[in-house]
């Protein structure tokens, strides 16, 4: 259990979502608004504004829920209660994620080269190359934000007015509304929306971090935009190195929209939800234990543990008393001893 869900009544905690979402929303458009007026002004190229758009969104996300975590639920570590922890063993926990993703990026195009093949075009300029890499950049800035924003505060929050279960098949509903703004999305876009919201839900509620679904969210997507050249719900320009045209039904590539909007996808991702569980089972038995919050009077467990074993055998503690100390007792001779009388031997008479 997180430290974010604990304290406060449904009530309080369902309205505590509601600020948090929209905060989104305010964040959001910030985060917009802001670059556009530094691109506007010269202070970055256009090129660069999605980058810095991301950077700008995260960096508000993540100091706004901390300040509600801070002071609306008194977190001493509103960074880590909003599944962001310093632990040993987080670059592993990226790294599985990020193997998840890419497999799951492979299954998925593999079948497309197979039935119908893709067009792949190649620029190899010097300067592609440095885009490449503000391109993984910005698909990293944006799997974490969404991280943060649909599996961060807000979500903990929600996991305490309803549950569990509640929590995540909420969150995909509204992740799924979310994506129906993009231009050109359809019924398979929306599915695909909420398996893969139940599928990064799943990596988090089994870890109580973010790390496990953020590789999986970059991996899966920047896969498949920068190794493969392939669209991300409807936007084919990610790649300046590869461009790919898939070629083939479009239960199977999305055609213009990408997997995101092909059925094919929606069944992958479906099945990796038991093996993502799979995965984490050893993550889940190291960090999913319920987490013990103290009260403010100190409790002494040991001495509480003593009593009780005190109770149980029927102990009881006696007054003390003084010692004393016993002298051996010296034995002294008779003062005047009587001589033994002879024996009188018998009357002869």
């Amino acid at each position: 259990m997180s430290s974010s869900a604990v304290g406060g009544g449904r009530l309080r905690a369902y309205i505590e979502f509601l600020a948090a979402l929209v905060y989104f929303f305010i964040a959001r458009a910030l985060a917009y608004s802001a670059a556009l007026g530094l691109a506007r002004e010269q202070w970055i190229q256009d090129p660069w504004m999605p980058l810095v758009e991301q950077a700008m969104f995260l960096f508000l996300l993540v100091i706004g829920y901390a300040c509600m975590g801070f002071s609306l639920d008194h977190q001493e570590h509103p960074l880590r209660a909003q599944g962001l922890p310093r632990r040993e063993g987080s670059p592993g926990e990226a790294g599985l994620g990020l193997a998840v993703g890419w497999a799951l990026a492979v299954v998925c195009v593999l079948p497309m080269v197979l039935v119908g093949g893709i067009a792949v075009v190649l620029f190899l300029q010097p300067s592609a190359w440095g885009w490449l890499l503000a391109d993984a950049a910005f698909f990293a800035l944006a799997a974490m934000a969404e991280e943060v924003a649909f599996r961060g505060y807000g979500f903990q929050r929600f996991v305490h007015a309803v549950g569990p279960i509640g929590a995540v098949l909420g969150f995909a509903a509204f992740y799924a509304i979310v994506q129906t703004f993009m231009p050109g999305s359809s019924r398979a876009s929306i599915a695909v929306s909420i398996v893969f919201s139940l599928l990064l839900s799943t990596a988090y509620m089994r870890t109580h971090a973010l790390w496990v679904s953020w590789g999986i969210n970059f991996g899966w997507k920047a896969s498949r935009a920068l190794l493969f050249g392939l669209a991300i719900s409807g936007v084919s320009s990610h790649s300046p190195v590869v461009q790919g045209n898939p070629m083939g039904p479009f239960w199977l590539t999305g055609a213009g929209y990408g997997l995101d909007g092909s059925w094919f996808a929606f069944f992958v991702l479906l099945i990796a939800l038991p093996v993502v569980y799979r995965l984490t089972r050893e993550l889940n038995h190291r960090y999913n234990a319920p987490e013990i919050v103290p009260a403010r009077t100190s409790v002494n467990l040991d001495a509480v543990a003593c009593q009780e074993h005190e109770a149980a055998m029927g102990m009881v503690e006696f007054a003390a008393t003084s010692l004393v100390q016993i002298e051996p007792v010296a034995t002294q001779p008779p003062a005047n001893p009587e001589p033994a009388s002879p024996a009188q031997p018998p009357d002869a008479n």
